[in-house]
Parts: structure tokens; sequence; C-alpha cells
């Protein structure tokens, strides 16, 4: 009963950290647009999330022996980072209020949630599944909590990039060293 404890701890910690980088990236990305526009671009990224939670969570063991995944999420989500500085950073000067935009771009947006969801679920689902070991309810329990933090951060950092700016460069800076991170983790097996 004491190591259940211990997994229960462990996965509740592992997903306060790495849930919080799949709610930036919705959180930066959905606060560029009207508020009906936003929610159904966290509503599809979190979808996506739990999609691919679920998916990944399913071939995690083969997932592990894969040398050079994390590299490929990493620069994924350096573009993904170069993408977010220039839609939000560069252009919140040329926006204005009474924000207007085309499907097109929302399609753009959702995707690049989904995206991003691809190479962060990765790592919450290789940590919770870790850290769960056998304990498969455990892993399921680990899986809807990421997905509750990840749904609740993301509308709150949302709404608070829509008010101050400066939280999205906070944003961008924590996926570039997630991003980085990632790339050190497989170069450094290749060292």
């Amino acid at each position: 009963m004491s190591e259940q404890i211990t997994v229960f701890f462990q996965i509740v910690f592992i997903d306060l950290v790495l849930a919080g980088d799949n709610a930036i990236i919705i959180g930066m990305v959905a606060s560029q647009f009207a508020a009906d526009q936003r929610k159904k671009i966290i509503f599809w990224g979190i979808g996506g999330a739990v999609i691919l939670r679920i998916t990944l969570t399913l071939i995690t063991a083969y997932l592990l022996q894969i040398t050079g995944l994390r590299l490929i999420g990493g620069l994924i989500l350096l573009y993904i980072v170069y993408k977010l500085y220039i839609d939000i950073i560069k252009n919140s000067s040329n926006n204005d209020a009474n924000l207007k935009v085309e499907n097109s771009s929302i399609y753009k947006a959702i995707w690049t949630v989904l995206l991003a969801d691809f190479t962060m679920s990765l790592d919450n689902v290789l940590g919770v599944a870790g850290a769960a070991k056998d304990h498969y309810v455990l892993l399921v329990f680990g899986l809807v909590l990421s997905i509750i933090l990840m749904a609740t951060a993301a509308t709150l950092i949302s709404n608070w990039i829509k008010k101050y700016k400066w939280i999205a460069w906070l944003g961008l800076f924590a996926i570039l060293f997630v991003a980085l991170e990632l790339i050190y983790t497989d170069i450094k097996l290749f060292i």
C-alpha cells in the first residue's frame, strides 16, 4: 500500500510539472482569438491531447526504445516557438481589441496546438507510465489528472495573456526550455 501512495504522489508531481507545458502552448495560441474561437481552440487542443495521451500510453513501452524521438520532438517544438513568436509576440502590436480571424487561421491554430500536444504529451505519458509501473489504475488516474490540469491551466493562461502580454514571453521561454531539454536528452545518448 505504501508503494501505491508513493506512486500516487510521484504521478501528481509529474502531472503538475509536465501538464503545464501543454497548457502554455494552448493558452498562448488561444489568446490571439476572440472568446468563442478561443473556446474552440482550447476544446480541440484538449481533445487532441486526450486522444494522444491514450494512444501514447498504449505504446509507451515501444516509444521508450526509440532513440531520436525526443530530438525530433525538440526540433518540432523549436519550430513551434518560432511560430508562436511570429504569431503572438511580434504581431501583438498589430492586433486591435476587436480581433477578427478567418476560419483558416483557427485551423492553423488548432494544428499548432495538436503538433505541440504530440511532442509534449510524449514526455508526460513517459513520466507517468514510468512512475506508475504496473499500477494501471494509477496510470489512468495520472492521465485524467494531466488532462484536467491542462484544461484548467490553458484557459487561465489564455485569459492572462490577453490582459498581460509579458506572460506570453514567459510561456515562450518555458517552451524553448522544454525543446532544448528534449534535444539535449537525445544528443547526450549519441555522445
